[in-house]
């Protein structure tokens, strides 16, 4: 059984930062590409950054800068590491196995003005 569990969000001003975990169980994570998406309230679902087996990232240009996303194959666990937060980034952020069905429950990041 396949199983995505995000953490790490929570409340933060304006400027600041937040560090989300994507913990994989139940699937050979180093052999999956990993995305990060967002989905704020009467917004379509949208990819902010993925990073493929080999490393390479993908960035939502909005983000471009300011999110860094990276992997721990040995941990199965996938990482968006967020600096500079605006408000307009507050929402619940997700990760996926990239061409898969597979998505985790979300987190929630809040970010204050």
């Amino acid at each position: 059984q396949v199983q995505l569990v995000e953490s790490g969000g929570g409340l933060v001003q304006a400027g600041g930062s937040l560090r989300l975990s994507c913990s994989a169980s139940g699937i050979a994570f180093s052999f999956n590409s990993i995305g990060w998406y967002r989905q704020a309230p009467g917004k379509q679902r949208e990819r902010v950054a993925s990073i493929s087996t080999f490393g390479n990232t993908v960035y939502l240009d909005s983000v471009k800068g300011r999110f860094t996303i990276s992997r721990d194959n040995a941990k199965n666990t996938a990482y968006l590491q967020m600096n500079n937060l605006k408000p307009e980034d507050t929402t619940v952020y997700y990760c996926k196995i990239e061409n898969s069905d597979y998505w985790g429950k979300g987190t929630l990041v809040t970010v204050s003005s």
